[in-house]
């Protein structure tokens, strides 16, 4: 593979899936998406990169300040800032998109979860589908029905992805697991972060992955919509429809070690097939 640019380099080590869709766009427009990609990961790596939240919400508003400075024509001069600056000037991104994303990440400061499924899932949207709108448009791809499917897809990608994470913040004694569902569900989370797999976190999950599936089908009902050319920013869906199953084949527990499986290769080939048949 040709040495990778900076912002390639950083989606390829901390989002390998949003890596491999990218692969799939032609080499302007992949550079243009590795940039949204690596914004992304500096806003969603926030909280696990800082020991006090006052110093997340700094970071953040030093990005909601670079965003400002890029749609004001002068950005600053930190690698993916210079790469997101010409990527919104090639492709004429909507700025609102990236203020969203920015403003999403303020929730992951305060270290409580969401109250209800409906919280998580407006979470979701928020940090979900404003990614999936731009990649579109770096493609060429916007409004309507088009919108309309990325919202769907980021939502059915975002929660898909924070049910297989759930290991991942327990570890960091983080929860994003609506408190509504685990109280019912009899979910001890004191339990979980010390111990991992306990009792009432298969139901919980359950939930968040039936939602899932349910903002899925309506992207996937809405794919004769999206033309050829952008598809690589809809590619998420095979992962998300993958990786619901192998939770689904786990029993719903995500620190079944299947759940959490890489396996590159047979992602690529089933991007191949699905590109041909619309994600």
């Amino acid at each position: 593979m040709p040495q990778l640019s900076y912002c390639a380099e950083q989606v390829r080590r901390f989002d390998h899936d949003r890596f491999l869709c990218t692969l799939f766009a032609p080499p302007v427009e992949r550079e243009a998406l590795s940039a949204l990609y690596a914004f992304n990961v500096e806003i969603a790596r926030v909280r696990e990169t800082v020991r006090e939240p006052m110093l997340g919400r700094i970071r953040l508003q030093w990005w909601r300040d670079a965003i400002a400075g890029i749609f004001a024509g002068s950005p600053q001069r930190e690698p993916v800032a210079v790469a997101l600056a010409e990527t919104v000037a090639r492709f004429a991104l909507t700025r609102e998109h990236f203020d969203r994303l920015i403003d999403a990440r303020e929730f992951d400061l305060e270290d409580r979860p969401p109250a209800t499924l409906d919280d998580l899932a407006g979470y979701a949207e928020a940090t979900g589908a404003p990614l999936v709108t731009l990649s579109a448009e770096v493609l060429g791809a916007r409004g309507g029905t088009v919108s309309e499917a990325a919202e769907h897809l980021g939502i059915a990608w975002a929660l898909t992805g924070l049910a297989r994470a759930v290991p991942f913040h327990a570890r960091a004694r983080r929860i994003y697991l609506p408190a509504a569902i685990s109280r019912k569900a009899g979910l001890d989370v004191l339990a979980m972060f010390e111990r991992g797999p306990v009792p009432g976190v298969a139901e919980v999950v359950a939930a968040v992955a039936e939602r899932a599936r349910e903002h899925l089908a309506k992207a996937r009902a809405l794919r004769a919509s999206v033309p050829r050319h952008a598809l690589p920013a809809f590619l998420p869906a095979t992962l998300a429809e993958v990786y619901l199953k192998r939770l689904a084949a786990a029993g719903w527990d995500p620190f079944d070690a299947r759940v959490q499986r890489a396996d590159a290769g047979r992602l690529v080939a089933l991007f191949l097939s699905r590109v041909k048949r619309r994600y």
